[in-house]
């Protein structure tokens, strides 16, 4: 019997070692994961190999010095068998760790920090990464310019596409979505703005030190997340949904200050009007923060807490303003773009709940504005060279995007009838909420929910350059008219306030 068993035992032995000696099944090596996540406009934006779910962003801000130390730490899930992977990120690092293990890295490119486990991290594994860091921030160019904005009292990380570089290691692309936690040590009577809830009050750390915390539950973007850090007063309330509303105000707003807040502080009743349009508010908190004169110059959609330049209050309030950034938090936040030539479903959206704000107070239809902005533009102005649904990475922010986009939209809605238009949108969001879409598939949508072809209104108004023709029959304003081009169109009492927004904005991408 003891034979036999032996002799069992050596064949099996044998057959073992035959299949380890020519490889056995075929199974990919472990390589490293992509420097970009694969963007049309932006190929070396976000990596490949791992999906982000968390970031847990610890920093310490020295005003006098714009100094920012920090840890960062990502929770995420690798994608496939990584013996390397990426970070978009350019401040120095002093040291990074995965799963526990001190790894080795380093820069490459614009901002790539490239990372070398010393164990293969296998498909579907957890990583926790901790990043350390020590720099200045406003000392480094990426992308041609530097996004963080360095203050008389304070720091600004605000900015579109680019802005987690200078200040946390990310993922850097809308696809790969994440929660986060942000928590700044700043010197006592500093204060900070940031995303979501405030989880503590802040409180003292160290002696002549306090710290903020800020928490977000709800995924988004890496250029969600933004910093504020100066001299704010802080204002508090509760929403109409029962939400924690949060808006802060530049203590050097000077003549800006009271139309700012004439402005801002109506961003309850802009969310709770535009969640009647929308469907329900997809976040956790609201408010808004307005910016010292002469920093940033634009606004810009920070989850759950828009920011503006103090420029976009110089004549006096400005609703409409507040109106396109928590547009925003439906179409761009909750429900972001693909790629970044998708970039319509962002701005074209937002510019059109500003012409819906301008119908619901009276102060022109989406149509009468639709005629204006039409007439307008010239047949022969460079406007209509640039084409919403992909005007390529360098007019991502052109100002056709925005009102070329709202026409395309406005357009559509004739098309579809107001019903399905309207059902078309909630659907939208409903269905991809803290998700991602791009162009093709909203259109699909579109043309499931209302029974239309919309390939030429599609083709025309996002797709083609030129000033697209329009029948007579486009304006209801028309009726008595051989054609819409032949007509004047009167100016809408919005006018003046939209042209102000637009201008502004179009000079801050300049």
């Amino acid at each position: 019997m003891k034979g036999a068993l032996l002799r069992r035992f050596i064949v099996a032995a044998a057959a073992t070692l035959a299949v380890l000696l020519v490889g056995g099944p075929a199974q990919a090596a472990p390589a490293p994961g992509a420097p970009g996540i694969g963007d049309p406009y932006f190929p070396d934006y976000g990596n490949g190999g791992y999906d982000v779910s968390h970031y847990d962003i610890r920093v310490r801000y020295y005003p006098d010095t714009d100094r920012l130390t920090g840890t960062t730490t990502i929770l995420a899930r690798a994608t496939q068998d990584l013996n390397r992977f990426n970070l978009d990120f350019i401040l120095p690092t002093q040291s990074v760790r995965v799963n526990g293990w001190s790894a080795s890295f380093v820069r490459e490119g614009d901002h790539e920090l490239v990372v070398t486990p010393p164990r293969v991290i296998n498909r579907n594994q957890l990583m926790t990464i901790v990043v350390q860091y020590d720099g200045i921030p406003s000392d480094y160019v990426a992308a041609g310019y530097t996004a963080w904005t360095r203050t008389d009292d304070g720091a600004l990380a605000i900015g579109q596409p680019e802005i987690s570089w200078w200040w946390y290691p990310s993922n850097d692309h809308p696809l790969d979505k994440a929660t986060w936690d942000v928590s700044v040590l700043v010197p006592d009577g500093v204060e900070v703005l940031s995303n979501g809830v405030m989880p503590r009050a802040p409180r003292p750390e160290l002696v002549g030190w306090t710290r903020w915390s800020w928490r977000s539950l709800r995924p988004g973007q890496t250029y969600m997340p933004f910093l504020a850090i100066g001299q704010y007063e802080i204002v508090q309330d509760v929403a109409p949904n029962g939400q924690q509303v949060i808006n802060a105000y530049s203590l050097n707003l000077g003549d800006y200050a009271d139309p700012a807040r004439a402005s801002i502080e109506r961003t309850a009743e802009v969310v709770d009007w535009e969640s009647g349009i929308l469907g329900p508010y997809p976040f956790e908190a609201q408010g808004g923060v307005v910016v010292a004169p002469n920093t940033i110059g634009f606004a810009l959609e920070n989850q759950t807490r828009s920011t503006y330049a103090a420029e976009f209050f110089r004549r006096g309030s400005d609703p409409y303003v507040v109106v396109h950034e928590n547009g925003h938090q439906w179409f761009g936040d909750s429900v972001s773009l693909e790629n970044w030539d998708d970039i319509w479903l962002h701005e074209g959206f937002a510019t059109y709940m500003e012409w819906l704000w301008s119908e619901y107070t009276g102060e022109g239809t989406a149509q009468e504005v639709f005629d204006f902005t039409y007439q307008f533009y010239a047949p022969t102005n460079p406007f209509w060279n640039v084409k919403p649904g992909d005007p390529g990475p360098a007019n991502i922010f052109h100002i056709a995007v925005y009102d070329r986009g709202a026409m395309a939209i406005h357009q559509m809605r004739l098309a579809m009838g107001d019903d399905a238009f309207f059902e078309t949108l909630r659907t939208w969001v409903a269905s991809r909420k803290y998700g991602n879409g791009n162009i093709a598939q909203f259109q699909a949508l579109a043309e499931q929910i209302s029974g239309v072809d919309l390939d030429a209104v599609f083709t025309t108004w996002l797709y083609t350059a030129g000033k697209p023709a329009l029948p007579a029959s486009a304006s209801a304003s028309a009726k008595a008219a051989p054609s819409a081009a032949a007509r004047t169109a009167a100016e809408p009492k919005s006018w003046a306030k939209l042209r102000a927004l637009h201008d502004q904005l179009a000079a801050s991408k300049s």
